[in-house]
């Protein structure tokens, strides 16, 4: 279990580190020529904070568990990319985009898997 977690963490980290990065540099026209499209509708500055929180959730899904120290950030960081999954799927559900929810959907189940399986080892 222990290697689908970390598997999970790796996957979680290198997909948010694209995304964060891209919503937190990127111009609106950018972000959308590259598939960002709720930037259609979502002020930059909102943008921007949802870019950095996710280079933050990658932070906290790895780092905690890796060192040891303050381990519960693990789960609570995986927790939190699972809420910003769930507003990606409301943004993306008022767009009218259902390949994008169901993106966001199967990023979320693999954030609450390993948000479960990490409390699960506390």
């Amino acid at each position: 279990m222990n290697i689908a977690l970390w598997i999970g963490q790796g996957l979680l980290a290198v997909i948010f580190v694209a995304s964060g990065t891209a919503k937190s540099t990127q111009s609106r026209d950018r972000m959308l020529a590259t598939g960002q499209t709720a930037a259609k509708i979502v002020p930059l500055p909102l943008m921007r904070v949802a870019g950095v929180s996710e280079l933050f959730g990658v932070l906290g899904v790895i780092l905690p568990w890796a060192t040891g120290v303050a381990r519960v950030l693990t789960p609570v960081a995986a927790t939190g990319l699972a809420v910003i999954m769930m507003l990606a799927a409301t943004v993306h559900g008022r767009l009218r985009e259902p390949r994008n929810i169901a993106i966001n959907m199967a990023i979320l189940a693999l954030a609450v898997f390993v948000a479960w399986g990490r409390f699960a080892d506390l």
